[in-house]
């Protein structure tokens, strides 16, 4: 049988807690949907606070908050590899109490990186994923053309594209990591670019991509048109060319755009409180989206910090979050429901009051838009599989 790729899953997924040090808030780029809106170049981590905030997270072992099998420690800023001296000092300390507590992550763990790659060559960094590199998870982000890239992702100082710097470490990355995916962000004024972006981005040797429309109210009237024609045409390059064999595109996945129900079907999209963000300042959040420099409208929802521990009733309200409780009526109802995202901190930062209980619907009709879309790519793919096989019966 004719194999179809399957999107990769995470490292040790539902089993792991995720840890998150906000070790900066600088970066040398300043892209247009960047979701970061407070980025600067003051707030930086100390090893210090860091030292404070893994002993208290190892202090917590048994603690059901902190006992899964398995720990991402996630470092991010900004730019985290502008920080790449603290981040080999913090992950010596990690390894180090984790072997001499005995710790069950000792032999559990991953260290986890998304880059804008323009440090990711520099000897520094080098030398870090060399000493790492059994441990080591690392995305590079790149949106695909010149075009597409460029459109969004630039520098802050000359407002130049970025492009022609990031593409100089794919091939050195795709040696070290040769099935990592990358990450591309769609917003309204990139959307005729998706097609040719997602196949450049196939023909570089990046064989997952994982793609997403941002969450934020940015989407203009017939964005959905323009959406669904893209994604149509990709999927005929897809599945013409045989890319399906050995590429994934989150965009089509066979889950998505079924109805769910309330009893089988209710989990929170996001992990927000099940993971941990730390900043500069040593304040604990349910994941970065809810640290202030994320927010546009609201304040910053802090859990407790490094000296005090956690609030655990700061913290109780994340731990009951579902679909069913924070949906409209409407979406609990929606016939194409499932894959249907959400970030919890842009439903925090949009909601009309102080709550996480309130879903933000943006992406509704890009949601119905890449459904219609994925029908499409599968009704065409099973359908040239199953004439292909036949053919092969007969003969």
């Amino acid at each position: 049988m004719e194999k179809i790729a399957n999107i990769p899953h995470g490292w040790q997924e539902g089993t792991s807690k995720d840890i998150t040090f906000i070790v900066t808030k600088d970066c040398q780029l300043a892209c247009k949907y960047c979701y970061l809106v407070g980025k600067n170049t003051r707030e930086k981590m100390s090893f210090e606070t860091a030292k404070v905030a893994i002993d208290y997270i190892l202090d917590q072992e048994k603690d059901p908050l902190f006992n899964q099998e398995s720990v991402i420690w996630e470092f991010i800023g900004g730019e985290p590899f502008l920080e790449i001296d603290l981040i080999d000092k913090i992950c010596d300390y990690i390894k180090l109490e984790m072997y001499s507590r005995n710790h069950h992550w000792f032999n559990s763990y991953r260290l986890s990186f998304s880059t804008n790659g323009l440090n990711y060559s520099s000897e520094k960094v080098q030398n870090f994923i060399k000493k790492n590199y059994t441990h080591l998870s690392i995305g590079i982000t790149i949106d695909g053309t010149k075009t597409k890239h460029d459109l969004n992702r630039i520098y802050k100082t000359s407002g130049q594209g970025s492009y022609e710097d990031v593409i100089k470490s794919i091939p050195l990355w795709l040696q070290q990591f040769p099935e990592a995916g990358t990450k591309v962000t769609i917003s309204s004024s990139d959307i005729p670019y998706i097609k040719e972006s997602v196949l450049h981005l196939f023909d570089l040797g990046i064989h997952h991509i994982s793609i997403n429309c941002v969450f934020e109210n940015v989407w203009k009237q017939n964005d959905d048109v323009v959406f669904e024609k893209q994604l149509i045409d990709l999927a005929d390059a897809i599945i013409d060319k045989g890319y399906y064999e050995y590429t994934t595109c989150s965009f089509f996945n066979e889950t998505i755009g079924k109805p769910l129900d309330c009893v089988a079907n209710n989990e929170n999209w996001c992990g927000a409180g099940k993971m941990l963000a730390i900043d500069a300042n040593g304040y604990f959040y349910p994941c970065t989206r809810f640290a202030q420099y994320s927010l546009r409208n609201k304040k910053a929802w802090i859990l407790g910090n490094v000296h005090d521990g956690i609030d655990r009733n700061k913290l109780r309200p994340f731990l009951t979050l579902d679909r069913c409780t924070q949906s409209s009526q409407e979406c609990i109802n929606c016939e194409v429901a499932s894959g249907c995202a959400w970030c919890q901190g842009e439903n925090y930062d949009a909601a009309k009051t102080h709550t996480i209980f309130e879903r933000s619907i943006s992406i509704c009709k890009m949601h119905k838009a890449q459904v219609r879309a994925n029908n499409y790519y599968w009704n065409k793919l099973f359908h040239k599989l199953e004439t292909k096989y036949s053919k092969h019966e007969q003969i």
